[in-house]
């Protein structure tokens, strides 16, 4: 079966602190499709998130360029396999230079965490219990 494929996109102010920034929570980068302006960071085999330049991204659109860090421009959520792993990826996150973003949601069957990238995007990290999707 055919699994597509999700290719967030976006704008970095300083790329190599991005690459710096992911690769410090575990992701890689692959140098195939990535350049000097462009960093193509794999999150699994269906997920990956391109980091452009400003001047990149400029070519993909026509529209103003959002500044992160003063507005909300898109949510990133990303699925975990256990709370401790929503832990320690948040936990990561700050100790590359991200910060915590919101508040701890516990509802005992999901727990969730966000942090914010050193552009400002919020990635949301969420565990459920498999047994509340299931019944």
């Amino acid at each position: 079966m055919y699994q597509q494929m999700i290719f967030v996109n976006l704008c970095v102010s300083d790329l190599d602190a991005s690459k710096k920034f992911f690769t410090e929570l575990g992701y890689s980068i692959n140098e195939q499709f990535s350049d000097d302006s462009t960093a193509s960071v794999v999150i699994s085999e269906t997920i990956v998130v391109m980091v452009h330049t400003k001047e990149k991204y400029a070519q993909f659109t026509k529209k103003e360029i959002a500044d992160a860090k003063k507005t909300s421009e898109v949510l990133i959520a990303l699925s975990s396999e256990s709370r401790e792993k929503v832990d320690e990826l948040v936990e990561k996150a700050v100790a590359a230079g991200g910060s915590v973003s919101g508040e701890t949601q516990d509802h005992g069957f999901m727990y969730g965490r966000a942090f914010d990238d050193p552009d400002g995007h919020t990635f949301e990290v969420v565990w459920m219990d498999p047994a509340a999707v299931e019944g």
